[in-house]
């Protein structure tokens, strides 16, 4: 794919005259496909009859390519024309620059992977910029089975959506994450089994980048997350987590590594400056959390931050930075290497409501006994245990938040 977008863009030379609705001329995209060898028909025949290409807008090959380049910085449209990028020449001579910004290039492409005509709409491109993130620190460090990726997809997208069809959408959404997965194939992002898909070594490198994730040699923080106020046990967790990344993934990682669902907003809280995400729930003064990085919150060991989950319930985590350590070869983060106790249920009224639960399900005898029992979900009061902490399953929440 680098020698395409490379040959393209010199193709593209002093610029070149586009169609009023800004596309490549017919002339134009009949060369660029013998060119590029992008693998479109133009003027299909089928059977005895003939489709004549009326727009280059009809060759999903060549507007791939196009596109790609104006994501990646290539070639821009000025005026009615595409013109090179006289600041992008230099990625044209170094094939390792040019690769990562064809990578990430590919997060602005909803468009051009997954076009839209007048019977279909691809889920997946609707949500690409919420899928495609997410599928990226799912793939991070390990082989994943193509079908878990494809059910990620499904998960984020089809909420969103009223369908007629659901098993007509799904088998559309699988197809396009399929037709994903091909794309990085052919850039050399990804490797493919029958059954699995694990990115490159190059892509692994890329995607660390992007995530703010430590290198091997670079610092590493130990983190313990407390819950305030909980006993008998204390539940807490211990993390070893990057710098680097943003407090938006630490509030991911957090939501893991404790348990928590991830259903309702968060605050973390640092010498009294609160970050977030904006939110019409609210009327806070709150920073932006996507903009902060752990590193700028937590500068030296004993440092702390608060992380408050649920402002309704107010479950609120002390963060400590215990120590700095270096990141070990072959070792992904985050990961987690301790804890104790069991996470309280979601929407139980805080932390004095969870010890009303505890209270009440510990006393078969008590008016509201049996009415926990259901509400916990639970066939009897012996199946909820506050000590039980599995490390293992914790671990297994962790990496499939990526």
């Amino acid at each position: 794919m680098q020698e395409e977008l490379r040959a393209f863009t010199e193709w593209v030379g002093a610029g070149r005259k586009l169609t009023q609705t800004g596309k490549l001329t017919l002339s134009d995209a009949r060369a660029l496909v013998a060119l590029l060898e992008t693998g479109d028909e133009i003027d299909p025949k089928i059977g005895d009859r003939v489709f004549r290409t009326k727009s280059s807008a009809e060759l999903p090959g060549l507007n791939l390519i196009v596109e790609w380049a104006k994501a990646a910085g290539l070639v821009r449209v000025v005026k009615g024309r595409l013109l090179p990028v006289k600041k992008a020449a230099p990625l044209l001579k170094n094939s390792g620059r040019l690769w990562e910004a064809s990578f990430t290039a590919l997060g602005k492409m909803s468009e051009a992977l997954f076009p839209k005509n007048y019977w279909y709409t691809s889920l997946v491109g609707e949500e690409f910029t919420l899928i495609w993130p997410a599928l990226l620190r799912r793939l991070y460090g390990r082989p994943v089975p193509v079908a878990d990726l494809r059910e990620l997809a499904w998960e984020i997208a089809s909420p969103y959506y009223e369908m007629r069809d659901p098993q007509a959408q799904r088998r559309m959404a699988d197809q396009d994450i399929d037709r994903l997965l091909a794309v990085l194939v052919r850039l050399g992002a990804v490797e493919l089994t029958e059954e699995t898909a694990a990115l490159t070594p190059a892509a692994v490198n890329a995607v660390r980048r992007s995530l703010g994730e430590a290198a091997p040699g670079e610092p590493i923080y130990q983190i313990r997350v407390t819950l305030q106020e909980s006993a008998d046990p204390v539940i807490w967790r211990r993390l070893l987590v990057s710098p680097g990344i943003t407090i938006s993934r630490l509030h991911d990682i957090l939501v893991a590594a404790m348990g928590w669902e991830d259903r309702h907003l968060h605050l973390f809280t640092v010498g009294g400056v609160l970050y977030g995400e904006a939110s019409p729930e609210w009327d806070l003064d709150v920073l932006d959390e996507k903009k902060t990085s752990l590193r700028e919150v937590l500068t030296q060991v004993g440092a702390t931050i608060e992380y408050e989950y649920d402002l309704g319930d107010s479950w609120r985590h002390d963060i400590v930075l215990e120590e700095i350590l270096t990141a070990e070869e072959g070792v992904r983060y985050p990961a987690l290497v301790d804890g104790s106790g069991a996470c309280p249920p979601e929407d139980v009224g805080g932390i004095g409501g969870y010890q009303h639960l505890r209270l009440v399900l510990a006393d078969p005898g008590h008016d509201e006994h049996d009415e926990y029992v259901r509400w916990a979900g639970l066939g009897s009061a012996q199946e909820f245990d506050p000590a039980r902490f599995a490390l293992e399953a914790a671990r297994r929440a962790l990496a499939s938040a990526g």
